[in-house]
């Protein structure tokens, strides 16, 4: 009996100081990072990280194959991050024939060498299912305009496409690197 409660008191003082740890900050910390996607009929959403401080709100129209980003302003000055790109063109989609897209972001290890705009932390992905293709995108940030409050308007950066089903006689199925679609083509 009284190892029972010599080993139940050893179990709630380790409770006890794992609980004080964690209330008063000395438990380490890692920060957490979450996206969020949704889709309404003929519109996706979808949140990503640019940098450390910020992130991107990405929204596709599935009608126009319009890709915007939008990034909030350090200032409380509304968005001051405006970046857009039109998949269809991108991916070769006929638009005739009633494309089907998903979106999703997640976070890439991109080279981020000492330009002035560097490829954001996330990239968006586009998949259009009638084609089998999918393309991702980053943003072209910069962190110094960001802070200095100065507005941002570009075209998101093609990071690659590729194809990720056969959708046809001779079509491969994704696995094989394939270089970024270029600009208007």
């Amino acid at each position: 009996m009284f190892r029972t409660l010599t080993h139940s008191r050893l179990l709630w003082l380790g409770v006890g100081v794992l609980g004080a740890l964690i209330l008063t900050g000395g438990w380490p910390d890692a920060p957490l990072h979450a996206v969020a996607t949704d889709r309404c009929q003929t519109y996706a959403m979808a949140t990503g990280p640019v940098d450390e401080e910020v992130e991107a709100v990405y929204f596709l129209d599935f009608l126009t194959g319009n890709l915007n980003a939008l990034v909030m302003g350090k200032q409380n000055s509304g968005f001051t991050g405006f970046f857009q790109r039109d998949v269809r063109t991108d991916l070769g989609i006929d638009p005739s024939k009633n494309p089907r897209f998903m979106m999703v972001t997640g976070m890439v290890a991109q080279q981020r060498g000492g330009t002035r705009a560097r490829p954001s932390l996330a990239a968006v992905y586009v998949a259009e299912i009638t084609t089998g293709k999918v393309a991702a995108y980053a943003i072209p940030w910069s962190k110094s305009m960001h802070a200095a409050g100065q507005p941002q308007k570009a075209q998101l950066l093609p990071l690659g496409w590729s194809p990720f089903r056969a959708v046809g006689a001779g079509a491969g199925a994704g696995g094989t690197a394939v270089p970024p679609p270029r600009p208007g083509t």
